[in-house]
């Protein structure tokens, strides 16, 4: 393995210290030295990309019902980390209790002064289709990041587990690289052959375990491999066996420290 060191991105932030897609457990994500951060990214009713992975705001917050179903105001009204252990019970919002907009933890990434890279997945199914791809794309053209520039510190990749939005993101930003999130094994995915739209495979760690020559195939027809999501040692270790291109995790930290002492 000399010379071998994949990427490092923490999955919602790092979402076994902190409670996931908070702005505060990102920033310590940064601090801890990850390559890159992992969010997933839903629509409001009133148009807003907010930070949350269920379509029900029932397990990660203190409110209930659908995201796609309430406007922003009406979202920032919870508390979006109390359910977490690692929440410190502040009393006041937080950057550990508030919800985190696309936009924020742009703004946020793009003022941490150093090269972050981050995955961005678009959810789906989704009662807006093809408009979430649509305000992404806006969104990273306010920023500078539709198209990628080498010198950047900022890097975007979008992820989906749908293909046709993967379309949708090569139709509109064809220079932001995507990822195709793979749970189980499409047809086409056997022969290593991602959809159209789709320059990364980004297969689950159990996908992996029970595909030992997948990597081996995907990397043979010329694609990287990201995998999620990583967390127990033995996985760590399967992958680092495979040398794969990115690791997911929601403990980034124990990552590294395996990392450094490749």
């Amino acid at each position: 393995m000399t010379g071998y060191r994949p990427l490092v991105f923490a999955h919602r932030g790092g979402a076994d210290a902190l409670p996931e897609h908070t702005l505060g457990a990102y920033l310590r994500a940064l601090e801890e030295g990850v390559d890159g951060l992992e969010c997933d990214v839903r629509l409001t009713r009133d148009g807003h990309l907010v930070c949350v992975h269920d379509r029900n705001l029932s397990r990660t917050s203190n409110g209930r019902g659908l995201v796609s179903r309430r406007t922003l105001a009406q979202l920032d009204e919870f508390n979006y980390g109390s359910w977490h252990p690692g929440y410190p019970g502040d009393e006041e919002p937080s950057d550990l209790s508030r919800l985190l907009t696309l936009e924020r933890l742009l703004e946020a990434v793009r003022g941490c002064g150093r090269r972050v890279r981050l995955l961005i997945e678009t959810k789906h199914p989704s009662v807006y289709g093809a408009e979430v791809e649509r305000r992404l794309v806006k969104m990273l053209r306010r920023f500078g990041l539709a198209e990628p520039k080498p010198d950047d510190p900022v890097q975007v990749t979008v992820m989906s587990f749908a293909a046709l939005a993967l379309r949708r993101i090569r139709a509109q930003a064809p220079g932001v690289p995507t990822v195709y999130l793979m749970e189980l094994l499409p047809p086409m995915a056997g022969k290593a052959r991602l959809p159209f739209g789709a320059r990364i495979a980004g297969p689950s760690v159990e996908l992996i375990r029970n595909r030992p020559g997948l990597v081996q195939a995907i990397r043979a027809a010329g694609h990287r491999t990201y995998v999620w999501t990583v967390n127990e040692p033995e996985d760590v270790e399967m992958v680092l066996r495979h040398q794969v291109d990115g690791v997911i995790s929601d403990r980034p930290k124990f990552v590294l420290d395996r990392l450094a002492h490749l």
